[in-house]
């Protein structure tokens, strides 16, 4: 193939600039010489697949309806940029990568240029879980969406928006290289010595709210185990204020900073206490049992709250419609809750190894072995470039997952 490919991207948050970095390594490998254009938002992984982001992603990490209220008029504000930049630019498709709030904006501008801009969303709001009338809005905004969920595409069902299952990317993560071993050697840990992981999120809010009851729950449980190991994985987004967090904590933290080292520690904890998120995912391929803690604003939950569907918030609990890692949320997220939980799991090597089994089923359960889902979407885009016209419509590959 010959020519170029103009394509906008935008993702808000750390997950989203994964799943961008993953579809532009895919698209280029599929589309071979041609030159594929980048424009849009992204955060370091996007960087590095050659987009040049038009401001700083972390101006989109947004957590809590009332933090989303405050932080209102700059995601209007950025979703005009990114309007503009199609405006002057003429991509030849967008893709909106999560962030429901920040894309459901900018898909709302696009598609009032002249002419409109084909938008597709990659990763749709968890209908299914709550606010089902989301489903709705997005059909009215977007022309196609990318589905990471089994549970999107009935929702959608006599709307008139095309949806295509692409799988779930967080269970592609190769974690065939994550040596629990040399893992618990990072952190200095000694062959009977546990280690408790602490995950206190990728938001700044996140952060805030639970690096006190975590801190605490961690304290509690070195007094509890001795000679326990506490190590805490940070992410790049919060670094400064996780490390700020955990001075205060007077323990003997053992900080976790690279990518590579992060999968170790996941492999070779004994427990982990997590933030509710990906990372939960990321906990059970890597075979580490866990305890799911997470707060919001005490306002934002209780007007939530009742419009929630499923009665979990965990991925793999949901898939598998019970509590197999114990979630502690809100009022029930404080070290008097925690520290039973995850000592239960320190103290037991039965009950870790149960956990660990019944995690790893319900991967199986959320589609963990399917194809790749970066190929997929990729696969999924090259089939609207080429409806589009911007691709030669010839040796169109056949749809293998009989979505829409």
């Amino acid at each position: 193939m010959t020519g170029s490919v103009k394509l906008l991207l935008t993702a808000g948050e750390a997950s989203g600039d994964r799943l961008g970095a993953g579809l532009i390594r895919a698209l280029r490998r599929k589309l071979d010489d041609r030159d594929l254009q980048l424009i849009g938002v992204g955060g370091r992984l996007m960087a590095e697949e050659g987009l040049d982001s038009l401001f700083d992603m972390s101006e989109l990490s947004v957590l809590g309806l009332f933090e989303g209220v405050r932080a209102f008029p700059r995601i209007v504000r950025r979703a005009d940029d990114v309007a503009a930049l199609a405006r002057r630019e003429q991509p030849d498709l967008a893709v909106l990568i999560d962030s429901w709030g920040f894309s459901l904006r900018v898909a709302q501008r696009l598609r009032r240029l002249t002419p409109p801009v084909f938008v597709v969303k990659y990763v749709g709001p968890q209908v299914w879980a709550s606010r089902p009338g989301r489903a709705r809005t997005l059909a009215g905004a977007v022309d196609h969406l990318l589905s990471t969920q089994r549970m999107d595409a009935p929702h959608y069902a006599g709307l008139g928006l095309p949806v295509t299952f692409v799988g779930n990317p967080a269970l592609t993560m190769d974690v065939s290289q994550a040596d629990g071993d040399r893992g618990r050697t990072t952190v200095g840990a000694g062959p009977d010595q546990p280690v408790l992981l602490v995950l206190l999120g990728s938001r700044r809010a996140e952060v805030a709210r639970l690096a006190e009851p975590f801190g605490e729950t961690a304290r509690r449980l070195a007094e509890r185990f001795p000679g326990l190991v506490v190590a805490v994985a940070v992410a790049q987004t919060v670094a400064d204020q996780v490390r700020a967090a955990v001075a205060g904590w007077g323990l003997d933290v053992r900080l976790v900073e690279r990518d590579a080292d992060k999968l170790d520690v996941m492999a070779g904890c004994t427990a982990a206490l997590a933030a509710s998120g990906t990372v939960s995912t990321e906990l059970a391929l890597c075979g580490a049992p866990m305890v799911i803690g997470y707060r919001i604003g005490a306002v934002s939950y209780a007007l939530l709250r009742p419009l929630m569907l499923t009665r979990f918030v965990t991925l793999f609990n949901i898939a598998a419609d019970r509590e197999i890692a114990p979630e502690l949320l809100q009022s029930r997220c404080t070290p008097d809750a925690l520290t039973p939980a995850l000592a239960a799991l320190l103290s037991d090597p039965g009950a870790r190894q149960a956990q660990i089994a019944d995690q790893t089923a319900a991967l199986g359960l959320m589609g963990l072995g399917e194809a790749d889902p970066s190929e997929r979407a990729a696969d999924a885009l090259i089939r609207d470039l080429r409806a589009r016209g911007v691709l030669p419509a010839e040796d169109i590959a056949p749809r293998r997952d009989g979505a829409a």
